[in-house]
């Protein structure tokens, strides 16, 4: 099991930026694929990006050139630069983690952060 806690979240006006950061828990980190999710109101949670072994990345369309996630293993986090943001972007942001590589589908992910708020006004 691995504990995550996600901050960074805010108000913010469309075409600014923010950072978001998770911190994990454990000892084996650098093994895990880490990705954000996000759930706007009234709809599902939905995949944004994910990290797995040797730096590998992976991105939803929607996001794709304007969002980047990237991974301190000595600092057990991992991150996610959101440029040229869009009011569609608003959502509560969920890190996650599991063990092995690649995944894009919520199921397969045990660990989950509580989320942070992200808003963005047009």
């Amino acid at each position: 099991q691995v504990q995550l806690v996600e901050s960074g979240g805010g108000l913010v006006p469309a075409g600014d930026s923010l950072r978001l950061s998770c911190a994990a828990s454990g000892r084996t980190f650098s093994s895990y694929a880490m990705a954000w999710f996000r759930q706007a109101p009234g709809k599902e949670r939905e995949f944004v990006a994910v990290n797995w072994s040797g730096g590998n990345t992976y991105y939803a369309g929607s996001v794709k050139g304007r969002f980047t996630i990237s991974r301190d293993n000595a600092k057990n986090t991992v991150y996610l630069q959101m440029n040229n943001l869009k009011p569609e972007d608003t959502g509560v942001y969920y890190c996650a983690a599991k063990s092995g590589g690649f995944s894009n589908a919520r199921q397969t992910y045990p660990n989950w952060g509580p989320g942070t708020q992200v808003t963005v006004s047009s």
